[in-house]
């Protein structure tokens, strides 16, 4: 397995650990789980940005998983180019999560449109 295809699955289980703080901050209770998705509909502040970039990760990571899927079926791009810009795009993640969190808008938007870009290098860099 390469690093790129380990970064897959970590961009899979990032949105999870926006969901957990979503829930901690906004005051979960697990013996009270009949309705978990109203519950987070209904969150306010840092709960409710949490909630929000948790969706915001299950919406880029098919995307993301495909450009590597795609990188490396091609194979016209050298592993280390792939591997590299896969660690990059998490780690655009992580600062996009950190931005939400903190709601820090302007700098949340430029670090979504870096990870996006990300993504499209991938592709570049496979033809």
């Amino acid at each position: 397995m390469t690093v790129a295809l380990w970064c897959i699955l970590i961009a899979i289980f990032l949105p999870y650990v926006c969901t957990a703080v979503a829930k901690i901050a906004g005051g979960y209770r697990l013996d009270d789980n009949h309705d978990p998705r109203d519950f987070l509909e209904s969150l306010n502040g840092l709960a409710r940005r949490a909630h929000a970039a948790q969706l915001n990760g299950f919406e880029i990571t098919p995307a993301f998983a495909a450009a590597v899927l795609v990188a490396h079926l091609v194979e016209n791009a050298e592993l280390v180019t792939i591997n590299v810009l896969a660690v990059l795009f998490i780690t655009s993640r992580l600062l996009y999560i950190i931005c939400y969190l903190a709601d820090w808008a302007i700098l949340r938007t430029l670090v979504w449109f870096v990870g996006l870009g990300l993504i499209v290098a991938f592709f570049v860099v496979s033809m």
